[in-house]
C-alpha cells in the first residue's frame, strides 16, 4: 500500500462515521448557552468549524453561488459545524450598504443564500457586524460618512464616540437582525441557522489603550442588539489581548497595545462568550516555530483558565492559523500548529472545561483562486490538515455522544423514580 492510500485510509474511515451521524450534526435549534458550555437542545454542542469571510460577496453574484454550496458541502462531510462570516460591506465595490441606511438588494440576496445554504448543510453561522480594517469599508468608512454628514472627525476610532457615526451603527445591526431572508421566509432574528452575532471583526482603539472607550462602546451596541434580539447568541470579536483589569497576565500579550481588555469586556452584560484569535507568526514573527507554538499553548491555556474561573463563560478560538508565505513554511509545520490548537480544545472539552471549538481561517473550495491569502485550506488540496480536521470532528462528536447518553440515562432513571413513587 503506497504512502498517500495509508494517509487517506483515515480520513476516509472517519468521512464515513462523519456521514453515519451527519442527522446528529443538522440538529434544528438554537445553540444557547449553560454555563461555561455551549448547548443545542439541550446537549453540548462543540464549534469546530472555519472562517470564510467572502461568502456573502461571492453569492451576490448568483453565477458563483455553488462555490459557496461546495464550501458548506464540503464542510459538512468532514463534520465542521460553524462559519464565521461577515455580515457587512460597506460603500466600495459590491457594498451591501452603498451610504448610511441604503442597502444595495442583491448583495442582501446574496447574504440571504448563505443563510439559508447554512441550514441545508448543518451550518451555525457566526455573523460580524463591522470591520476595524478599511477592507470592506469598516470604521473608517463610517467615520468618512460621518464627515460626509458635516461631522468633524480627526480619526477612524471615532467610529466608538460620534453620535451619528455610532446611530450608522446601530441602524446597520437592526435593518440587519430584522432582514427577511427572501428564500426562506424567516426574519434572521428568527433563525436557528445563525448562532450568534459578532459586534466588530478584531475592534482596536489605539486612540485610547485605557481600554474605557471600547469598553463603553461595548455595553452600549450589546444593549442595542439585545434589546431588537433576544434569542441569538452576542460576542465581542475580540483577539484575547489582555488589559488593566489583570496586569498579571499583560505580560503573556504579544507587544500590541490595542485599547481592548479581554477580560472586562467580556464581562458586559449581553456577552454571552469569549473569543480569542491567535496568529503567532504574525505577533511573533521574528520568533522560530518552536517559540511560536509554545506561544500559542501558553495563550490558549490563560484564556481557557480565565473563561472558567473568571468570566465563567464558554470560550471559542474564532480565527487561528498558519500562512503559507511565512519564511520556511511547510505542511507539517502548519499541522503541528493545528494539532497543537484542537489537542487543547479537546482536552479542555473532555474534562468538562469551557473551550467549546476552534475555527481556522480560513476555507476555501477549488475554482477561487484570487481569495488565496497563504492561509487557506482546500480540502482536496491539503489531506494531512484535512485529516486533522476530520478526526478533531469525530472525537468531538464521541464527547458529545457521552454526554447524550449520560443525560438519557439521568432522564431514564428519573422516570423510572417517578413512575416507582407513582406506584
Amino acid at each position: 500500500m503506497n504512502l498517500s492510500v495509508l494517509i487517506l485510509l483515515p480520513l476516509l474511515l472517519l468521512q464515513f462515521e462523519l456521514r453515519l451521524t451527519e442527522s446528529a450534526g443538522r440538529e434544528e435549534g438554537f445553540v444557547g448557552t449553560r454555563g461555561t458550555h455551549f448547548v443545542l437542545n439541550g446537549a453540548p454542542f462543540y464549534a469546530h468549524g472555519f472562517n470564510a469571510y467572502w461568502l456573502m460577496y461571492v453569492a451576490s453574484d448568483p453565477s458563483q453561488r455553488h462555490l459557496v454550496s461546495n464550501a458548506f458541502s464540503e464542510a459538512s462531510s468532514h463534520g465542521l459545524s460553524v462559519a464565521r462570516t461577515w455580515a457587512f460591506s460597506d460603500g466600495g465595490y459590491r457594498p451591501l450598504q452603498e451610504s448610511p441606511g441604503s442597502y444595495n438588494e442583491q448583495t442582501f440576496q446574496g447574504l440571504d443564500f448563505v443563510v439559508s445554504e447554512a441550514g441545508k448543510y448543518g451550518i451555525k453561522l457566526i455573523l460580524s457586524f463591522v470591520n476595524n480594517y478599511e477592507n470592506f469599508g469598516g470604521k473608517k468608512q463610517y467615520v468618512d460618512w460621518g464627515r460626509s454628514h458635516g461631522q468633524y472627525l480627526s480619526s477612524d476610532d471615532d467610529f466608538f464616540t460620534n453620535p451619528l457615526v455610532k446611530g450608522f451603527y446601530k441602524n446597520h445591526i437592526t435593518t440587519v437582525v430584522n432582514r427577511r431572508n427572501t428564500i426562506t421566509g424567516v426574519a434572521y432574528k428568527n433563525d436557528p441557522s445563525i448562532m450568534a452575532w459578532e459586534l466588530m471583526n478584531e475592534p482596536r482603539c489605539q486612540s485610547d489603550t485605557s481600554g474605557r472607550t471600547i469598553q463603553a462602546w461595548i455595553t452600549e451596541m450589546a444593549a442595542h442588539v439585545k434589546s431588537i434580539d433576544s434569542i441569538h447568541l452576542l460576542e465581542v470579536g475580540l483577539e484575547g489581548f489582555y488589559g488593566s483589569s489583570s496586569p498579571h497576565r499583560t505580560g503573556i500579550n504579544p507587544a500590541l497595545n490595542i485599547g481592548t481588555d479581554f477580560i472586562a469586556n467580556n464581562q458586559i452584560r449581553g456577552i454571552d462568550f469569549a473569543t480569542i484569535h491567535s496568529y503567532p507568526d504574525q505577533w511573533l514573527s521574528n520568533s522560530d516555530d518552536q517559540s511560536q507554538l509554545s506561544f500559542i499553548n501558553n495563550w490558549i491555556d490563560s484564556h481557557i483558565e480565565d473563561a472558567q474561573n473568571v468570566l465563567k463563560k464558554p470560550l471559542l478560538l474564532a480565527e487561528f492559523g498558519k500562512s503559507q508565505k511565512d519564511p520556511g513554511y511547510s505542511t507539517l509545520k502548519r499541522d503541528q500548529l493545528f494539532s497543537a490548537v484542537y489537542s487543547k480544545i479537546y482536552q479542555s472539552a473532555k474534562r468538562g472545561g469551557p473551550a467549546v471549538g476552534g475555527l481556522f481561517w480560513q476555507l476555501l473550495t477549488e475554482g477561487m483562486d484570487s481569495f488565496r491569502d497563504g492561509y487557506e485550506i482546500i480540502m482536496g488540496e491539503s489531506s494531512s490538515t484535512t485529516s486533522l480536521i476530520a478526526e478533531q470532528s469525530h472525537k468531538l462528536y464521541q464527547i458529545r455522544k457521552f454526554f447524550v447518553r449520560m443525560r438519557d440515562v439521568q432522564l431514564w432513571k428519573r422516570a423510572r423514580a417517578e413512575k416507582s413513587h407513582g406506584n
